[in-house]
C-alpha cells in the first residue's frame, strides 16, 4: 500500500459497513451507454445500499475517461489494461501498463484474458501473447488482475499458470465455468465473481457453482451495461442493480444479504488494498 491510499481506504470501509451492503466490483460505466453522466447512477447506488464500483478498462483509448470518474468521485476505482476480444486497440506493452498503474486511483490490472467466442483458438495468438504482457505487468506493478475467459478456460488458466498470475492473484470476473475450472482458479489464489448470470432461470449449474465458492474468495459484480440481473434482464443495466446479483447469492448460501454483502465487499477491499 502506497502513500495516501493506506489512510484513505480504512475509513471508507468503515463508512461501508456502517451505511451500505453491496460493492460492485466490475461495471463499465464510462461506456456511451451512459448518456446521463455519473450523478444519476451514483444517487441509484446510494439508494440501493452500493457503496463503491469498480469502474474497468477494455482499451487504453477510453482509459482518460474512466480515470477522470475515478478522480471526480470518491468511490469509483479505476483499472487499466485491454480487453482481448478488442483486436484493433493500441496495444500496451509491460513498460505502459506499469506507468499508467501508477495512478493512485487504479487499483487492478485488467481486464485481460482470452476469448475464442468470435475468432478461432488457431488465429489468435495475439491475445495470448496480449495477455501474458498483462500478467507480467500485473506482477511488476503490484496489482491484482481481472481476467475474462470465454470459451477458452483451459489455455487461460494454463497461461496463468505459466506466468506465475498466481504471484499476484485477483479475480475471475463475469464468471460462468465450470467447478473444475473454479477450483483451479481458486488454488491459484483467485477471487470468483458473479454477475446478473447467475440470476437467469438457465443458469441453474453456474447457481450450483456460485454455492461452493468459500465465502472468503467470493465477489459480486454487474459488467455494466450488459448481463442486467433479474428483474431486469433485457435492460440496460448499471452498479445499483448489483444488490438482486447479492440477494440470490446470499439465498443460495443460506445466509442473509446483510452477510453476503459484508463478506464481499469486505473480500473487495481486502484483494485491492495493496493496489490503492
Amino acid at each position: 500500500m502506497k502513500g495516501w491510499g493506506r489512510n484513505l481506504i480504512r475509513p471508507l470501509i468503515a463508512l461501508h459497513f456502517l451505511h451500505t451492503m453491496f460493492v460492485d466490483s466490475h461495471c463499465h460505466i464510462d461506456f456511451p451507454d451512459f448518456t446521463e453522466g455519473a450523478a444519476p447512477l451514483l444517487e441509484h447506488m446510494q439508494a440501493a445500499g452500493v457503496s463503491h464500483a469498480l469502474c474497468v478498462s477494455v482499451s487504453l483509448e477510453r482509459l482518460p475517461g474512466i480515470l477522470a470518474l475515478a478522480q471526480a468521485h470518491a468511490n469509483i476505482y479505476a483499472s487499466v489494461g485491454v480487453h482481448p476480444d478488442h483486436e484493433d486497440a493500441a496495444e500496451p506493452d509491460v513498460a505502459t501498463l506499469v506507468k499508467l498503474a501508477e495512478h493512485p486511483r487504479v487499483v487492478a490490472i485488467g481486464e485481460t484474458g482470452l476469448d475464442y467466442f468470435r475468432q478461432a483458438r488457431e488465429a489468435v495468438d495475439w491475445q495470448r501473447d496480449r495477455f501474458r504482457v498483462h500478467i507480467r505487468a500485473a506482477r511488476e506493478s503490484g496489482k491484482p488482475l481481472i481476467i475474462h475467459t470465454r470459451n477458452a478456460a483451459a489455455d487461460t488458466l494454463a497461461i496463468m499458470a505459466e506466468e506465475g498470475a498466481g504471484e499476484i492473484g485477483g479475480v475471475m470476473h463475469c464468471f460462468t465455468e465450470s467447478r473444475e475450472v473454479a477450483e483451479a482458479a481458486l488454488e491459484m489464489g483467485f477471487h470468483i465473481s458473479f454477475s446478473g448470470i447467475v440470476t437467469f432461470k438457465n443458469a441453474a449449474d453456474l447457481r450450483d457453482v456460485a454455492k461452493q465458492v468459500p465465502l472468503d474468495r467470493l465477489l459480486i459484480e454487474t459488467d455494466s451495461p450488459y448481463l442486467a440481473p433479474m428483474p431486469h434482464r433485457g435492460k440496460r443495466n448499471e452498479p445499483a442493480y448489483v444488490r438482486h446479483v447479492g440477494e440470490l447469492i446470499a439465498e443460495l448460501k443460506g445466509m442473509s444479504p446483510d452477510e453476503l454483502g459484508e463478506a464481499t465487499s469486505r473480500n473487495f477491499f481486502r484483494l485491492f488494498d495493496q493496489a490503492v
